[in-house]
């Protein structure tokens, strides 16, 4: 999506380790796929320029992302960026994915590569309550904040100075009215994968 101001750009986060699911987690098999393709099908389907996936502990995850945007037929470029400090928690991967984002870009989504069941329109939806004085917005479902975020360029320096293991979450807390709470009934926007046994229930 290009409005004025610049376009919209997705970042995926998935440079996790997987530590509560054993180890490579979104590469475990999902539906005839990888885990990863669910939050990969909703950053391509989502109205963006590009797509950045933000890998770290497992190489293997890019080269599946690469392989499920060319089955997708590459209609949307897809870049991987390395956080090379995944190790020192959630908040490097996040300083990588926006680090890398288009200098023009005037919103980015927040996708998480362990939400596989995330609905499709929800980014347009949000995109759409990105306007006046809003910063940000998410989808909310039966009374709970999920994912993805979408974020304006005036927040990308604060998510670029998180520390330790520290998401988005606390900044999102702090916006009050600046924050577009979009309502869905789809639970995808709350459900993520921890162990073997949520695959498992989920498939």
């Amino acid at each position: 999506m290009t409005t004025e101001g610049g376009p919209f750009e997705a970042i995926v986060l998935a440079a996790g380790a997987g530590r509560r699911f054993g180890g490579a987690k979104l590469t475990s098999t999902w539906r005839g796929g990888r885990l990863i393709d669910g939050a990969l099908g909703a950053a391509l389907s989502a109205p963006v320029a590009r797509v950045l996936v933000v890998t770290g502990a497992d190489p293997a995850v890019a080269t599946a992302a690469r392989a499920f945007a060319e089955a997708q037929g590459g209609a949307k470029p897809l870049a991987v960026v390395h956080a090379a400090d995944h190790d020192l928690g959630l908040s490097a991967s996040l300083r990588a994915g926006f680090a890398a984002l288009d200098a023009r870009s005037r919103a980015a989504f927040l996708f998480l590569g362990d939400m596989p069941l995330v609905p499709h329109d929800i980014a347009t939806k949000l995109a759409q309550a990105l306007k006046g004085d809003v910063l940000a917005a998410a989808p909310v479902c039966h009374g709970r904040r999920g994912h993805p975020a979408l974020f304006a360029r005036a927040l990308f320096d604060c998510l670029a100075k998180l520390g330790g293991d520290q998401g988005a979450r606390r900044i999102l807390d702090e916006l009050g009215d600046r924050l577009a709470l979009v309502d869905t009934t789809d639970t995808g926007v709350l459900i993520d994968i921890d162990a073997p046994g949520d695959l498992i229930r989920l498939q």
